[in-house]
């Protein structure tokens, strides 16, 4: 063949044959790629929550062989592995010098994180290893010597934007199914334009991951619904879709515990539209399930005597019994509150208003959730639309009571990016619904052109993507989540500490990623408790105190706070000058950038 009618071949192709709908689909890559990056320059900052910090630090201990390990020391979970060894050794001779019970001398087993997303990460820091040092020289990482970006975090953010095109793609072939392309297509738009999917995209958790294995267990429903419909459905795919359902359930749980709930409307939903065989199939998905996740829960059972660490008392946080933080404070908490109804019950009635109130309305953006809540009120033709809404108003329950019991001290520090946002989930569904409604409503409104009709599709787009759109816009938003995160400062601090010595802090996931070093929670006060981890469990070497603990109230937290409290400490060692007489570490450095850090000697001057 000749060369000219090879490329005449090649040209055909593009434009009527086997390739013209890739090419076709080029202009709409490249527009989602420019989103991305325009996104990045305008939009995008370093991680702001605990639970990005920790997962990221512990996927690298796992990628560097350490095991599933954390440096993030909660006062807790050093409480739950001691007193499960001290039950282990209960007939022998013990003395704490001699043997480690809090296993804070070599690797402290990690009981906060299900596996899988950090497992993930993992992979992804082994396949592309960034640069851990901080810079402070090179375009677009800093700026005239000032740090903007961390590598690190940029590549994690980048692989959760890829899952969020997975999401959209996913989402766009869930609404085809359903309905038509028409709907698809407007659906993609609405969730491509969530403001808050792009949000939790940098953010370093593992909301976007979760929503791939939420969407993925959507489609499995939609082919049981699909098959239990017919006159001779076949069994062997049905249960094999059960099965999946089940285990895609379970690596939701082991990607985040509390999305193991997610199993309560699945099985109703399968006992209810999975056809002739629909106990079989309930039952056969819940094996798949427990299946999957019974390994993980052996593991924390081993190495703490409890089924989900220290991520199974966050019932119990938030209480009156434990408020904010004080549980993974506590050395040696009374959990004997713990076994009253009453604190439960208290926490519910108060979280569930908010939610009911405000988050409701923000799931899929304000306007999406409207049309979704005003279309439950229309009955819909579709025997499978009608069913899977069924399903995420099942789902809408079980979140908001997980959510309302759940939350902790999390919320606080991120409130609307936190990883017990589990409404979030239910975006992609909840913007399918709203478009449905939607396009019903502009079906009876008889537009005179199309133009008109696509310029009210176009409105409407605009209308719900406006808070994506107002971010882009200037003035760009600062990357660095200061205060109180400053990672130069943190890796210059763990610098000056060897290996083997302990950290506190009041932002010891931070210390633990960006510094790569063991730190511990500050306990509860500064005074009994610390003394008691600093002279039975392991001794503290530094204390690094940031402006979360020094922008503290003077009244309700330094004076109101006790003599004992970390505020009153602060007061008197910055205001005073007067470090408590018997407090261990007495020397601080001059020229920090923010915080107060005192260690047992003078370290700088020989680095």
């Amino acid at each position: 063949m000749l060369n000219s009618e090879r490329i005449q071949h090649f040209i055909h192709a593009l434009e009527v044959g086997k390739f013209s709908r890739w090419f076709q689909l080029l202009p709409l890559a490249l527009a989602v790629i420019g989103l991305a990056v325009l996104y990045d320059l305008n939009a995008y900052r370093g991680f702001n929550s605990v639970e990005a910090m920790d997962a990221a630090q512990v996927a690298r201990n796992v990628a560097d062989g350490k095991g599933y390990t954390t440096d993030f020391i909660r006062p807790f979970s050093v409480y739950l592995v001691q007193k499960h060894n001290h039950e282990l050794h209960a007939g022998e001779i013990q003395t704490t010098n001699a043997v480690d019970f809090a296993q804070l001398n070599g690797a402290h087993p990690d009981l906060a994180n299900a596996p899988v997303y950090p497992t993930v990460l993992a992979g992804l820091i082994k396949f592309w290893q960034p640069k851990w040092v901080v810079e402070m020289r090179k375009p677009f990482w800093s700026e005239g010597g000032r740090f903007l970006r961390y590598q690190a975090e940029f590549r994690i953010a980048i692989f959760n934007q890829l899952l969020l095109l997975v999401v959209v793609a996913l989402t766009f072939f869930i609404t085809k199914k359903l309905f038509d392309v028409q709907a698809a297509w407007l659906t993609t738009l609405l969730t491509l334009g969530a403001d808050l999917l792009w949000k939790f995209s940098v953010s370093g958790q593992s909301t976007l991951l979760l929503l791939v294995i939420f969407l993925s267990l959507v489609w499995c429903l939609i082919k049981i619904e699909e098959l239990g419909r017919t006159e001779n459905p076949s069994v062997r795919k049905l249960f094999i879709f059960a099965v999946t359902a089940g285990l895609v359930v379970g690596a939701g749980m082991l990607t985040r515990y509390a999305f193991g709930w997610t199993i309560v409307p699945v099985i109703i939903f399968l006992t209810l539209f999975g056809g002739v065989r629909r106990p079989g199939l309930a039952v056969a998905a819940f094996l798949a399930f427990a299946l999957a996740v019974t390994p993980w829960l052996i593991r924390n059972l081993a190495a703490s005597g409890t089924l989900f660490g220290t991520a199974g008392y966050a019932v119990v946080e938030g209480t009156f019994a434990f408020p904010g933080s004080r549980l993974m404070q506590s050395v040696n908490p009374d959990l004997t509150s713990a076994y009253w109804v009453r604190p439960y019950l208290s926490k519910f009635m108060g979280n569930i208003r908010p939610i009911l109130q405000n988050d409701l309305l923000r799931v899929g953006g304000n306007w999406v959730a409207v049309l979704f809540f005003a279309g439950l009120l229309l009955g819909l033709r579709n025997v499978a639309a009608r069913r899977l809404r069924y399903f995420t108003m099942m789902c809408l329950g079980v979140f908001a009571v997980a959510q309302a019991l759940g939350k902790t001290q999390l919320s606080n520090i991120a409130p609307e990016i936190n990883s017990e946002n589990l409404l979030v989930l239910l975006t992609p569904l909840v913007v399918i619904f709203g478009v449905a409604f939607f396009l019903t409503l502009l079906n009876q409104m008889k537009t005179p052109s199309p133009q008109i009709r696509l310029a009210v599709i176009g409105v409407m787009a605009v209308i719900s993507c406006q808070t994506l759109i107002a971010n882009l816009l200037p003035p760009k938003s600062s990357p660095v989540s200061y205060p109180p995160y400053y990672p130069p400062e943190i890796q210059k601090i763990s610098g000056w500490m060897h290996p083997d010595e302990l950290l506190m802090s009041d932002i010891p996931w931070a210390v633990a990623w960006y510094g790569d070093h063991q730190c511990v929670w500050n306990t509860v006060n500064s005074q009994y408790e610390f003394f008691q981890f600093n002279d039975y469990v392991k001794q503290v070497r530094g204390l690094y105190l940031t402006l979360d603990t020094l922008n503290g109230k003077l009244f309700t937290e330094c004076l109101q706070g006790g003599v004992d409290s970390w505020g009153n400490f602060c007061l008197k060692t910055v205001a005073a000058n007067q470090i408590p007489p018997q407090f261990p570490l007495r020397t601080a450095p001059y020229g920090l950038l923010s915080g107060l850090f005192l260690t047992d000697r003078q370290r700088w001057e020989a680095q």
